[in-house]
């Protein structure tokens, strides 16, 4: 049986974040509360947050680039580095000691804490847990091509009954270089993926794609 619930796949650590899965069963049931959730936190910042500017909130320690572009309502946590190039778009919650790097760019998306998503990477209508990590290139495809809703293929068929829908990353998942997370994929915890790999469906935790014809248990 896949273990894909949001309690399978995250430890959600940040007090401010708990309204938003609470009440949720499944990851992508949250990606239409984004944009209403963190305009409930603008107009009441979380403590130790701040305004960076309009719609923008940010924690302690949060390094940005005067060259990253951050469109609002956006909110960053403390410790997390935004660097040049990077491009924030909207609807955004990125948690705390995260890297954003040059040419990445995320929408309507959740990171939780120490994510990495430092080259080139696209992360749109997703959700990546804590200490996961999107290797140079990789992108998380959010639209099929005949547009239809998106619906998460496993060992049972989930009807999301949305037009959008990423990657969701379970804690500590490792996405290599270059690899596409086809529209509605969940990577468990602690699973790999190989460069190069086009990825889609059910990913169990603890798991090693060396493609999707092979996939191995990691040994513990």
């Amino acid at each position: 049986m896949n273990n894909i619930k949001i309690s399978d796949l995250f430890e959600i650590k940040a007090e401010y974040l708990q309204d938003l899965f609470d009440g949720c069963e499944y990851p992508w049931e949250i990606l239409a509360k984004i944009k209403e959730y963190v305009s409930k936190l603008l107009n009441n910042a979380p403590a130790g947050f701040v305004k960076y500017a309009d719609g923008v909130l940010i924690g302690s320690n949060v390094k940005i680039s005067e060259k990253a572009t951050i469109i609002a309502p956006a909110i960053i946590g403390s410790n997390t580095e935004i660097r040049p190039g990077a491009y924030i778009r909207g609807n955004v919650i990125i948690g705390e000691n995260c890297v954003i790097g040059n040419s990445s760019e995320l929408k309507n998306c959740v990171l939780l804490n120490n994510v990495q998503v430092p080259h080139y990477n696209y992360v749109g209508d997703s959700i990546l847990g804590n200490n996961s990590h999107m290797g140079a290139g990789s992108i998380c495809s959010n639209l099929k091509s005949d547009k239809s809703n998106v619906i998460v293929r496993g060992e049972t068929e989930y009807v999301t009954n949305l037009r959008k829908l990423g990657a969701i990353l379970g804690d500590g998942a490792d996405i290599g270089c270059n690899c596409v997370l086809n529209p509605g994929t969940v990577i468990g915890k602690n699973s790999r993926v190989y460069p190069l790999t086009s990825v889609r469906g059910i990913i169990d935790e603890n798991s090693i794609v060396k493609s999707m014809n092979d996939i191995v248990v990691i040994k513990k």
